[in-house]
């Protein structure tokens, strides 16, 4: 059996922190021990069992990764 290549993406916005994994629309078959994943500073984070990468994104556009930057 083949394992799946294709990487799950989650946008985050400011309201929903702290965000762990699996998250909380996760289907319980396919879940791993839940872990937090460290988005407060801004960027990018993947979870260390699964793959998935976390984005936090700016809450106004919704589709901007937040790299940390102070308007």
């Amino acid at each position: 059996m083949k394992e799946s290549t294709v990487e799950a993406v989650v946008l985050v916005t400011r309201d929903q922190l702290p965000m762990h994994c699996p998250a909380p629309n996760s289907t319980l078959w396919d879940g791993h021990p839940k872990v937090y994943i460290p988005l407060e500073g801004g960027g990018v984070q993947s979870c260390s069992y699964c793959g998935t990468r976390y984005h936090l994104v700016d809450a106004k556009s919704g589709s901007q990764p937040d790299n940390g930057a102070q308007d």
